[in-house]
This record gives C-alpha cells, structure tokens and sequence, in this order.
C-alpha cells in the first residue's frame, strides 16, 4: 500500500490556529492566510472511514484549483496559491455556515426523498412524474447546513436559513446567482469531457473586506455527480442505472455492506485490495474530468514533503 496522509500536525511561522473537517486541515496564519490541506481522508454519509486511499488528497486538490482558475472570471475565489499537490494557500475568509447544494437531476439524495414520497426538498418542490435520474425542468438549489467533522448536514430552505439569521437576505441572494452562474459553466466545462454535471455543492465565506467568495472544493467526484453524457438517455429509457463519475460506488458498496452512517452501524472492514481499488477509480475519475493525465506526487515521505514545500513557499512569499 502508498503512504497517505491521514492526519497532520504541522507548525507553521504565523500560525495561530487549526480547523480540521471531515477531508481537509486548515492552518489559520496570522497574516490573515489560510492553508488548505487536503488528506486522503475519504468520508462517505458523514463519517470518516478508517482508513485513507492513497491520492486521493491530490486528486482532490487539483481539480479543485483547476476549476478555481476556470471559473475565477465570474465568481471571486479565495485562492492565491498551490505549492504542493495537496496543498491550497489563500485569503482567510468568515465561512457562511450553509452548503450551497444544486441539483440539474433527479439523483442521490433527492431521488431517496422523491422515491420517499417527498415532492418538497429544501422548501423547493419537485414535479410529479420524475423517475430517478431525470433532469429538473430547471436547476433548483438546496441548501443544507454544514456539520462539523462526525455530524450530518442538514436539509435547509432558504426561508429558514433567513428567518434563523445564518445568512442575510442580501448575502444569500449574492449565493444563490454565484451558485447558478457557477453550476451553468461547470455544467459547459463538463459537457466538453463527454460528461453530465447531475448536482454539485459550494461553499463561500466573506474576506475581512466583506467580498463574497468562493472557497473549498468544487466540481471534484467528492463535491459533485457526474453522468457519461454517452447513453445517459438509452439509459434512461431502458430504466438501467446511469453509469457514474463520483464518490457514489463508495456508498453503494458501504450500503451492500450495511452500512448508511446510521446509529448502531459499523463501518465494514475496506481490505487492502479495496482501498487499492477506490484509489484506481479516483484516478480515472481526474482522468475524465479533468482530460489530463494523472501524475503521482512522490509519497514516500509524503508528510515531510507536505510541510517542506509549505514552508519554502511561506519562506519566499
């Protein structure tokens, strides 16, 4: 088995202070920067799995940077810089304490709550006569709280999120247009590799000048569903399951397992050869998504190469 980082525990000049989410470790600098550490952690209905896969890290922060800088043009992000694979560098910014949660399908958690008898999804309702996988007449947001490591988020409407004072009216109006405007090019970005952008999610946070902007992942297979654009619609017809490009065969192969993040359930034994397995279908996931080749970071001292890279960019910056 590769190296992964799994948990880290570095000290940086400046730092003052350190967030650990579910995937991702962030040092707070003084200066008002942020370092954005993406482990190889995987997390799959809400809880971290015991063990890491190997890339997965890398893989994760570099479609997040790469679609950054293809979407800077209309929605500011946080990003200044990449000195490592795993590693993002940018503005210190207030996080908004709600996932910005869109949907173009009738897919995932939507589809459990539709085959539920829901029609109603985050105070936004669903049409009559859906079957899973099927595009909305139009894309709908819904938003969920974010949890902290180990909690679930929460299904929210926009109503709520205003009425609770989690977002101003003003600012979540700002979210709402960031968010389709940012889900209409990664829908377009997509469509170029051959594949469909079923639903994603962004996060966004305020930097001390009060600008909104974009920060976390986006459009990674841990953040987002895609479909193969190519027989989406024979598919469909014939009432098979689309073929997917996201974290999704985790939670099937969780769920076969008996396993839902419900309480009372164990997190079932991930073999070696399993982990191998999921680490080989991130890869493709890059692959597809991104076009490009993947190119493995040298794990042999992955910890050590982390914070020496850190530390020289910080150093000459």
């Amino acid at each position: 088995m590769q190296n992964t980082i799994f948990d880290t525990n570095f000290k940086f000049p400046g730092q003052k202070s350190v967030y650990k989410g579910k995937v991702r470790e962030v040092y707070a600098l003084e200066d008002d920067r942020l370092i954005m550490i993406a482990t190889d952690r995987l997390s799959a209905f809400d809880v971290v799995m015991p063990k890491g896969i190997p890339f997965k890290g890398q893989i994760l922060n570099q479609i997040a940077t790469k679609m950054m800088a293809s979407t800077a043009d209309i929605v500011p992000n946080w990003l200044t810089a990449t000195p490592d694979p795993n590693v993002a560098i940018g503005h210190a910014c207030e996080p908004f304490k709600v996932e910005m949660v869109i949907r173009g399908y009738m897919s995932g958690h939507a589809a459990r709550e539709y085959k539920a008898g829901k029609r109603m999804l985050c105070g936004v309702p669903m049409p009559e006569g859906l079957k899973e996988n099927d595009p909305f007449p139009k894309p709908i947001i819904t938003p969920a709280t974010k949890a902290e490591m180990g909690d679930h988020d929460e299904d929210i409407s926009k109503e709520d999120i205003i009425k609770r004072g989690i977002v101003s009216k003003a600012d979540y109006e700002v979210l709402e247009k960031y968010t389709q405007a940012l889900f209409q090019r990664g829908t377009e970005i997509a469509a170029k590799r051959g594949l469909i952008l079923v639903d994603t999610k962004y996060e966004f946070g305020k930097t001390k000048d009060g600008t909104i902007v974009l920060i976390d992942e986006i459009h990674t297979p841990d953040s987002s569903r895609y479909f193969y654009a190519e027989g989406y619609q024979e598919r469909q017809d014939k009432n098979e399951p689309q073929k997917q490009l996201s974290k999704e065969f985790v939670r099937q192969w969780l769920i076969s397992n008996g396993f839902q993040g419900l309480e009372g359930q164990k997190v079932p034994e991930m073999s070696d050869e399993y982990i191998t397995s999921v680490s080989e279908r991130y890869i493709e996931l890059y692959e597809n998504i991104t076009g490009e080749s993947f190119q493995k970071a040298d794990t042999s001292n992955i910890h050590e190469r982390i914070e020496g890279n850190i530390l020289d960019y910080l150093k000459n910056s």
